[in-house]
């Protein structure tokens, strides 16, 4: 809140990605880290015919090192022939080195279609990970590690999308976690695209990106919390703290859990968390560190994708109360970072007329979400 008479705080923004600039017609899914030397990487998907969901879609980033001021030119990190590239699920480690895992599918592979079982298992959606040793400017080749990845019954999948994390206390200190969601095959007359069968998992390392395997599963089909979109942080006493959309008949459209053992199993199955109000869409979680705040941003309206908000809990996730409001406009995905030690950067997808016209950047002092 502004006082009256006040001049408002006058917020640093820049858009590192805009509809129908750099070769893409439109630009979908932020993800953002910063690394080691405090580079802040900007990946999305850039869609290169169309906004569909599906087609031609490359994992594209921006580098920036003056904290999200300004954009070095846009580079491509991968593709997948003519078909999808999506998904950015980044992680940097301890080593320095920056991981990003996310998925691939055929350009004709629709979320519908896959979760009716109508793709093959060569055209749905597969996982793949690769690696920058060089601060974000040049990228291994990427690596399929479907087999590890995902159960062979599982239809639809999907990392993230957005950052990923390295845990750094207790016995499961280096282990990366990506949070992630799948469909299960349908039953009786259903044919599969019902909310009820998408679930969440966990998708965990020990070795630093090497080799993967499957932690938690939250999947049951009695359509009353689902699983879709999922993020997490790690909380200063160890646990891991697990937030995702769900589109079901449970309070609200958000769920959330906490894990003791680094995401290997939920303390307790997902459950509602009404106090996070906002449209069936991705959100991001963040931890401080310090100050001991954890953050979450989303879109706040409850009807529309509308109204980014930072919200913050000082109980761990338990009670949420608004921070920073972007504005009123339309408003999608969005991711978190923290920028430097004074400021938390918000990636988030905004537009005056549409959410999907930008992938916009936002400096917010940390003061203003303690």
């Amino acid at each position: 809140m502004t006082a009256a008479g006040a001049t408002a705080r006058p917020y640093e923004i820049s858009v590192p990605f805009r509809a129908g600039v750099g070769g893409h017609a439109s630009y979908r899914i932020p993800a953002v880290v910063a690394t080691r030397a405090g580079t802040l990487l900007a990946f999305a998907e850039g869609r290169v015919d169309s906004a569909a969901d599906h087609g031609r879609i490359e994992l594209v980033r921006k580098r920036s090192t003056d904290g999200g001021r300004t954009w070095d030119p846009l580079a491509v990190v991968t593709r997948n022939g003519d078909g999808t590239a999506g998904n950015p699920a980044p992680v940097v480690l301890d080593s320095g080195r920056v991981v990003l895992v996310h998925v691939r599918s055929a350009a004709d592979a629709t979320e519908d279609r896959i979760m009716r079982g109508e793709v093959s298992d060569a055209d749905g959606r597969r996982v793949w990970v690769q690696h920058s040793d060089d601060d974000g400017v040049t990228w291994s080749d990427p690596r399929e590690i479907t087999a590890d990845a995902k159960k062979p019954d599982w239809r639809w999948y999907a990392t993230a999308p957005g950052h990923a994390v390295q845990l750094r206390h207790g016995r499961h200190a280096g282990r990366i976690v990506v949070p992630a969601n799948h469909s299960l095959p349908p039953a009786g007359s259903d044919t599969g695209t019902e909310g009820r069968y998408y679930g969440g998992h966990g998708l965990l390392s020990d070795d630093g990106g090497e080799t993967w395997r499957i932690g938690y599963v939250d999947d049951n089909p009695d359509g009353y919390i689902n699983a879709n979109e999922s993020t997490a942080a790690e909380l200063p006493d160890g646990r891991v703290y697990v937030n995702a959309r769900s589109d079901a008949r449970a309070p609200g459209t958000r769920a959330d859990a906490y894990s003791s053992d680094g995401c290997a199993t939920l303390d307790k199955p997902l459950r509602p968390q009404a106090g996070l109000a906002g449209p069936p869409v991705q959100g991001s979680v963040l931890h401080l560190g310090q100050p001991d705040v954890l953050l979450f941003s989303g879109p706040a309206d409850p009807r529309a994708r509308a109204l980014m908000t930072v919200r913050a809990s000082r109980d761990g996730g338990v009670t949420w109360r608004p921070a920073h409001t972007v504005d009123g406009l339309p408003a999608a995905y969005s991711d978190l970072v923290r920028a430097d030690a004074d400021t938390v950067g918000l990636l988030y997808e905004t537009g005056d007329f549409s959410a999907y016209s930008t992938i916009t950047f936002r400096r917010v002092p940390v003061v203003e979400l303690a």
